[in-house]
């Protein structure tokens, strides 16, 4: 999934010539605390909501509010995790999206975003969620793999989470079956530590309430 997949139409760059006023009422609209700032289709910056309020005279454009402004972006052909690392790295709520000529296409907002990757692909398919933790040095998703596949099933998603204090790494499998003792017997026997495991009868109610409270509140 590129990042031109993501473009909302739901969030309005701002005119160099709105004011201030204009920028907050946009933002409260919208439910997000940055816009983006285009002139002449270009894309200028981004103002956020704590910019705009560390100035006084908020009917001023916002070409004279700010000499400058930050210029958090992704190019349009860039992969979703891009996008997410981007958002992560200037902690913003919108991100701009442009072509290769650096003309503005649009942006994504985190809850689009969400949204769209709660509906794709293993987020909602059926199965069990089995998180393991191995030295960093004996990490091997080719070993994780087989393991998973020795017992009849397919990994649908791998999420890695790791720390630079520490020598070892959290792996988060979503597998195609919804039982997993057989699978998490064999990985035990491969010294694989079981941290935690979501199977069938522990956790299927509670995570589709929560998948539909999420959804709900991301509706707003």
């Amino acid at each position: 999934m590129t990042a031109e997949e993501l473009i909302t139409e739901e969030i309005p760059p701002l005119l160099h010539t709105d004011n201030g006023e204009k920028a907050l009422a946009w933002m409260e609209e919208c439910k997000v605390s940055h816009l983006p700032v285009i002139k002449n289709g270009n894309y200028v910056g981004t103002v956020s909501e704590t910019l705009i309020l560390d100035r006084q005279d908020l009917t001023q454009s916002l070409d004279k509010l700010f000499d400058h402004l930050p210029r958090p972006y992704v190019f349009a052909g860039a992969h979703v995790y891009e996008v997410l690392s981007k958002i992560s790295e200037h902690k913003v709520t919108v991100l701009p999206i442009l072509d290769q000529n650096e003309k503005y296409l649009g942006c994504t907002d985190v809850h689009h975003l969400m949204c769209v990757i709660a509906n794709t692909g293993s987020i909602k398919e059926v199965g069990g969620i089995l998180v393991l933790e191995v030295n960093t040095l004996d990490y091997s998703m080719a070993q994780i793999g087989q393991i998973v596949e020795s017992n009849g099933a397919k990994i649908l998603s791998s999420f890695l989470l790791s720390s630079p204090d520490s020598t070892r790494v959290e792996v988060t499998l979503k597998i195609n079956e919804l039982e997993l003792d057989r699978i998490i017997r064999t990985f035990e026997r491969y010294d694989y530590t079981i941290k935690a495991s979501y199977q069938k009868g522990q956790f299927d109610d509670d995570v589709q309430f929560r998948f539909d409270a999420l959804m709900n509140y991301l509706k707003f």
